[in-house]
């Protein structure tokens, strides 16, 4: 993993300078290494932390921030970083032309993956069998990370091919909070559903099995909130600046 993360960061600085000698400062103005940055340690730094301990041994809420952080907020914040031309630069061509098929896909393939994934992992034998067993618990983490990429792809453009217009995007990210809300709730208002926690004779900061499931909840409800509710809020403000700016520019002219 952390190999990973060290080979992403030197293609990532090699294509951000590249791009800044061409002159091209617009497209790789000093935000992107903080996002591309901040996005790596959220995609790995979970992985290897306390974090992940207390997730395996002690607290679902635990185990619930280390996905959100790692399928969530860790993709959208790697492809704000590379969108626009430096996402050329950053990826190797093979795998751009995987990108290009993946951003093919239509907009409900990629919510109904996410879907899937994000509730088959969240069934109980599911998720109790993935603790138990190291390879399949990466192989989840794995599914985490791959359906976050597919639907931030669709929602940010990194590649900016235009497929969505910014309606369908704000759709489509309401869609994604709707279908997260709905395991949300099933977390809070149901009694304990994973008997791998509940039976845990120690447990971090006294919670029982039913507030740490409902903490959870919580977790993932608050984590789209956020995500979801900025992206919106900059998609619209993208929109609207420029609209301003035209309306000023008739008006001086007229």
């Amino acid at each position: 993993m952390l190999g990973a993360a060290a080979l992403a960061l030197a293609r990532f600085s090699y294509a951000f300078m590249r791009l800044r000698r061409r002159g091209r400062r617009d497209h790789a103005g000093w935000d992107r290494p903080v996002l591309f940055v901040a996005g790596l340690a959220l995609a790995t730094l979970p992985l290897v932390s306390p974090l992940d301990a207390a997730g395996e041994e002690f607290l679902i809420s635990a185990h619930m921030l280390q996905h959100v952080l790692i399928g969530d907020a860790a993709p959208a914040l790697l492809l704000l970083a590379v969108r626009g031309p430096l996402l050329a630069f950053v990826l190797p061509a093979p795998l751009g032309r995987v990108v290009a098929r993946v951003e093919a896909l239509p907009a409900w393939a990629s919510l109904g993956m996410w879907a899937a994934a994000i509730g088959a992992w969240h069934v109980p034998a599911a998720y109790d069998f993935a603790l138990s067993h190291p390879a399949v618990h990466e192989l989840e983490h794995a599914s985490f990370v791959t359906v976050g990429l597919l639907v931030w792809t669709q929602l940010i453009d990194p590649a900016r091919r235009g497929r969505l217009s910014v309606p369908q995007r704000l759709a489509f990210a309401g869609a994604l909070f709707v279908l997260g809300q709905l395991l949300s709730d099933v977390l809070f208002l149901a009694g304990p559903l994973y008997p791998a926690y509940a039976a845990q004779p120690q447990r971090l900061f006294g919670l029982s099995p039913t507030a740490d499931q409902q903490l959870a909840g919580l977790v993932m409800m608050v984590e789209q909130t956020v995500a979801l509710g900025l992206f919106a809020a900059l998609l619209l403000r993208s929109v609207i600046r420029p609209s301003r700016r035209r309306a000023a520019r008739l008006a001086a002219t007229a």
